[in-house]
């Protein structure tokens, strides 16, 4: 019988490029950034990496397809390279690809790396890609903005949230996340802004203004991982292990069934029963240290809030208002910046998650360190409400 991966793998080195609008660095450049980096962290040689991990999500922008594009830009000893692509969630994809062949015994060491460049394309938002032969009978004038202001319609009406309260909430959220991201060196925007100035700021998608909405970059994050027992060999302390990764992927009930009423995510609340479910966790509102969110909008980390069970059902706005996921509170969420700082380099997103849990967890986070925490939860978010994929990972100190 399956038995999960709870602390059969363990990262050893992470890294991270400077996000942004990375106009002097190609794909490749950011990759040797955020891999060189990680390989420091976990001293070891290229020759000790036994297969790699590799996403992008729009490879014909420029990065280029299947895993030559790594294994070219990072000098990789001939080793198995794998290109995963799974929209927003890739990142995830990536580590998932790694911590899977490495508790399977395939893999000594793995490195998981993703990358996107999104900044040259001389597009504004996401380029529009190619969803599927079907996709214009589901979704004909569909925009993200648009679909996921429908989610916080959706969600005021189920809950019976005043129109002001839902908009202050979700404005307190991004102010939040750029107090956050306004101490961290890597993120893209480092600007505090007010709650009068998300509030009064141009709307985008009503009930979303600009300040809701995160940004597009260019960036690339690294993970190197293989077993706790070759970590302490290799002289590690600390050691920081997986405890859980669950994906699941929309099958059509969302967008074809009345039952779903479009205020909340399907696929986040079975990823996160089963990721819980695989590391141990009874009581995620008491266990869970930290977290970082897919928060593209801010609605979309509002509502995700319930659909991890950390908030009770219709709880959010007020555990929002509250405080309770400030870098003070109880569960501090985004205490890098998360997306709304950072941007989205879509296939890094999830890993540049995962190294921010990594660095508070071995207390190396700088100015933003928390006090001892021990678990840290990732959840990254692609497609929309309606049709989406969506990754839970749990990571914490050994025996946590």
């Amino acid at each position: 019988m399956a038995t999960g991966i709870k602390d059969k793998v363990a990262i050893v080195g992470m890294g991270c490029s400077k996000f942004g609008e990375r106009w002097d660095s190609g794909p490749e450049e950011l990759m040797v950034e955020a891999y060189l980096e990680a390989m420091q962290d976990a001293g070891i040689e290229p020759t000790q990496i036994d297969a790699a991990w590799f996403s992008t999500h729009i490879d014909d922008i420029g990065t280029g397809k299947g895993g030559t594009p790594l294994s070219l830009a990072l000098r990789l000893p001939n080793i198995a390279v794998t290109r995963v692509e799974n929209f927003c969630a890739s990142g995830s994809e990536a580590l998932r690809g790694a911590v899977y062949a490495v508790a399977s015994g395939a893999c000594d060491i793995a490195l998981a790396v993703g990358v996107e460049k999104l900044k040259d394309t001389g597009y504004g938002g996401l380029p529009v890609g190619n969803m599927g032969t079907l996709n214009p009978q589901w979704s004909p004038s569909g925009s993200a903005p648009g679909n996921f202001a429908q989610l916080a319609s959706a969600y005021r009406a189920k809950h019976g949230v005043a129109k002001e309260d839902l908009k202050r909430a979700i404005a307190h959220v991004s102010v939040k996340s750029h107090a956050n991201g306004a101490k961290n060196p890597k993120a893209h925007l480092r600007n505090e802004v007010s709650e009068e100035q998300v509030m009064n700021a141009p709307m985008i998608a009503e009930p979303l203004g600009l300040f809701d909405c995160c940004g597009v970059s260019d960036g690339a994050a690294a993970a190197i991982v293989t077993t706790p027992e070759i970590a302490k060999a290799m002289g590690k302390k600390d050691v920081v292990t997986v405890k859980a990764m669950q994906l699941s992927v929309s099958n059509g009930l969302e967008s074809q069934h009345n039952s779903w009423d479009g205020s909340y995510f399907h696929t986040a609340r079975i990823a996160a029963k089963k990721a819980y479910k695989e590391g141990g966790i009874d009581n995620p509102r008491e266990q869970v240290s930290m977290m970082e969110v897919h928060d593209c909008f801010s609605i979309t980390e509002l509502v995700t809030m319930e659909d991890l069970f950390i908030s009770p059902e219709g709880g959010a706005v007020k555990d929002v208002m509250d405080g309770f996921y400030d870098s003070d509170g109880k569960v501090p969420c985004q205490i890098d910046g998360g997306l709304k700082c950072f941007g989205h380099p879509i296939g890094a997103s999830g890993l540049r998650m995962a190294y921010e849990m990594y660095l508070q967890l071995q207390g190396r986070a700088g100015e933003r360190q928390l006090p001892n925490p021990k678990i840290g939860l990732t959840h990254n978010l692609g497609g929309a409400p309606s049709q989406n994929v969506c990754s839970v990972t749990i990571i914490g100190a050994e025996g946590a």
